[in-house]
C-alpha cells in the first residue's frame, strides 16, 4: 500500500527533505520524490481537501499514460552550492527548481548523488544546523563510576545512563537505568524524556541498537514495530543515526560525556540502594546542569530551550505511552489465560479459543480479532495466582463463588431452627467452612422436593441422632422417619400399664405389706 498522504505531510507540514522522509518510512528517496512530482503535475495543493481519499488521491497521482523521460538539462553546482548556505534552502526545493527549468532533467535521487559527488571536490566538512524544535538525540552510555548495591547480598549491580539532548539548545535529560539498551529502557526513557521536556521533538535520532533498529541500513533502516509505534503516539519521526557515522548522532554522544563527567563525578563516592534513589540524586544535579551557562552562548540550557527548542516543539499527547508486549495464547478449559505463572480469566465461552493478550506493566487486555474482550489489573503477588471475573464464570460456577457461611445460614433458616442448627454444625465440624458447602446446599434445596416442615423435622431427627451428613437428612426424608418423633413423644405420655411380672415402686421401697405372711 502507498504511504502517498504521509511522504506529503512530512514534506509539507513538517518541512522535512526527501532524504528525511525515505528514511522516516523506510521508502526509497526516489520513491518520495516521485510522489512530489506526481503531486505538482497533478496539479494538487495542501493541505489536501477532506473528500480526496487515498484511492482518489492515488488515481491522480498514478495515471495510466505519463510522459516519457527526454534529455537531460546540466546542473549549476557552483550556485547549488551558494544558494544551499542561505536559511531554509534545502535541496528538495533548489531540486524542483530545477526541475521547473529542466522538466526532463534529473530525478530527485540522482541529482543528489550528482551534488554530493560536487561537493566531496571541494574538501570541506559540513557543519550540522539543527532547527529549533526538531530533533532529540538519544543514546546509552555505561555508568561506570556509580553502582547499586544489594543490602541482603552485598554484590553491585551496574547501570546504564540514557541521555536524551535537544539539538538546538543542547537541554538534556539524563536517566539511569538497569538492564542495558532493551527495547523496554528505550521506550520507558524516551517518554520519560518528553515528559522532563514538557514537549515532543519533530523527530528523534536514535543509535543502531538491535533492541530498536531491527534492521540496520544506510538509507532504509527497519525500525522495531514497538518503537514506530511509539513514534506514532507521540506523532515524532524515528531518524536513526547511520551505521558508522558517529557524527550523525555527536550530540548525543558528547551529552553522555558530559553527564558522566559533570553528574556521575560528583556521585562516585556515595552509595545507592535503589535505582530510584540514584534517579533522584541525579535529577537535583541535573537541575544545576541545565541551569548553568554555557561560556560560548553566554546562557544556559535552560534559557536556550524556552527561547528556542519549547516555542517550536509539538505538545504532549493526553496519555503516557506505555509500553507493551502482544503475545498469542489459547484460553484453558477453566476459562482462564496463562502469563507470568498467573493466570487471567475471560468469558467461559471462549474456552480452547486463540486469543492475544497485550502485557503492560499496569494491564492485561484480551483482544479477539483485533476486538478488546475484557482487561485485568497485571498480578505479581505470587500468593494470588489467579484473577477471576465472576461475570466470566458459567451460573453454576458463579452461584457457588456468590456463597459464604453467613449467607448459609441465612438461607437454611427460613425452613427453621433445626435445619440452620444441623448446617452450622456441618460447616463447623470441616477443616474449612468451605468443604461442607456442598452439603450444606444440597439439605437445603431438598426444601424443593419436600415441604420446608419436613425438612425441619428431618434435620431435628438428624441432630438427635448424630447423623451431621446430607446423605442422612435424605434418607430420613425418603423413609418418612422425621414425623417418628411426633409419635415417640405420644408414647411417653400414655399411662403406665399395669401387669402382675411388671415390679412397681412399692417393690424397690421394700413395703411390708408385700411381703409373705410368717404364718
Amino acid at each position: 500500500m502507498r504511504r502517498i498522504k504521509e511522504v506529503l505531510r512530512l514534506g509539507f507540514r513538517e518541512k522535512y527533505s526527501m532524504n528525511k522522509i525515505a528514511c522516516c518510512l523506510n521508502v526509497g528517496r526516489s520513491t518520495v520524490q516521485d510522489y512530489f512530482r506526481r503531486f505538482r503535475i497533478a496539479g494538487l495543493s495542501w493541505p489536501l481537501v477532506e473528500e480526496l481519499t487515498d484511492e482518489l488521491l492515488e488515481q491522480k497521482l498514478f495515471p495510466e499514460n505519463l510522459n516519457k523521460k527526454a534529455k537531460r538539462g546540466q546542473i549549476n553546482f557552483e550556485y547549488l552550492v551558494g544558494e544551499i548556505k542561505k536559511p531554509d534552502v534545502t535541496l528538495a526545493l533548489l531540486w524542483e527548481e530545477y526541475k521547473e527549468q529542466n522538466p526532463n532533467g534529473y530525478q530527485y535521487a540522482q541529482f543528489c548523488n550528482l551534488y554530493r559527488a560536487y561537493r566531496k571536490t571541494l574538501n570541506y566538512s559540513m557543519r550540522q544546523e539543527h532547527k529549533a524544535g526538531e530533533k532529540i538525540f538519544a543514546d546509552f552510555g555505561k555508568g561506570d563510576a556509580v553502582t547499586l548495591l544489594n543490602p541482603k547480598s552485598g554484590h553491585r549491580i551496574p547501570v546504564n545512563l540514557f541521555v536524551g539532548v535537544w539539538g538546538a539548545s543542547n537541554h538534556t535529560f539524563v536517566e539511569a537505568v538497569i538492564g542495558g539498551e532493551s527495547l523496554a529502557n528505550w521506550l520507558n526513557c524516551s517518554a520519560d524524556a518528553f515528559e522532563y521536556f514538557g514537549c515532543c521533538s519533530k523527530a528523534i535520532v536514535p543509535d543502531n541498537p538491535k533492541s530498536v533498529i531491527s534492521k540496520a541500513c544506510r538509507y532504509e533502516p527497519d525500525v522495531n514495530a514497538s518503537y514506530a509505534e511509539f513514534a506514532s503516539h507521540y506523532d515524532v519521526a524515528v531518524l536513526p543515526a547511520r551505521p558508522g557515522h558517529p557524527k550523525d548522532k555527536a550530540k548525543a554522544e558528547v551529552g553522555v560525556k558530559l553527564a558522566k563527567r559533570w553528574i556521575l563525578a560528583r556521585l562516585r563516592n556515595r552509595v545507592f540502594y535503589s535505582l530510584g534513589e540514584l534517579n533522584e540524586a541525579i535529577s537535583e544535579l541535573l537541575e544545576s546542569f541545565n541551569n548553568k551557562v554555557m561560556k560560548r552562548f553566554k546562557k544556559s540550557r535552560w534559557e536556550l530551550f524556552e527561547t528556542l527548542d519549547q516555542p517550536n516543539a509539538k505538545p504532549l499527547p493526553e496519555k503516557r505511552y506505555e509500553f507493551a508486549q502482544w503475545k498469542k495464547v489459547r484460553v484453558n478449559i477453566d476459562y482462564h489465560l496463562e502469563f507470568d505463572d498467573h493466570y487471567y480469566s475471560v468469558p467461559y465461552t471462549l474456552i480452547k479459543q486463540e486469543l492475544e493478550i497485550k502485557i503492560s506493566s499496569r494491564l492485561i487486555e484480551v483482544f479477539k480479532k483485533g476486538k478488546r474482550i475484557c482487561s485485568h489489573r497485571r498480578s505479581y503477588d505470587s500468593r494470588q495466582r489467579t484473577v477471576t471475573v465472576p461475570d466470566h464464570m458459567p451460573k453454576s460456577h458463579r452461584e457457588h463463588l456468590e456463597w459464604t457461611p453467613s449467607r448459609i445460614l441465612q438461607w437454611a433458616e427460613r425452613y427453621g431452627q433445626s435445619v440452620k442448627e444441623l448446617v452450622e454444625k456441618i460447616m463447623a465440624e470441616r477443616a474449612f467452612p468451605e468443604q461442607g458447602y456442598r452439603a450444606c446446599l444440597g439439605i437445603i434445596r431438598m426444601e424443593r422436593k419436600f415441604s420446608a416442615n419436613k425438612l425441619n423435622k428431618a434435620c431435628a431427627r438428624a441432630l438427635k441422632y448424630r447423623v451431621h451428613s446430607y446423605s442422612g437428612v435424605k434418607n430420613i426424608l425418603l423413609n418418612n422417619l422425621g414425623d417418628l418423633e411426633d409419635e415417640t413423644t405420644t408414647t411417653t405420655n400414655l399411662p403406665a400399664i399395669q401387669h402382675e411380672n411388671i415390679r412397681g415402686p412399692e417393690y424397690y421401697q421394700g413395703l411390708s405389706s408385700l411381703a409373705p405372711s410368717p404364718n
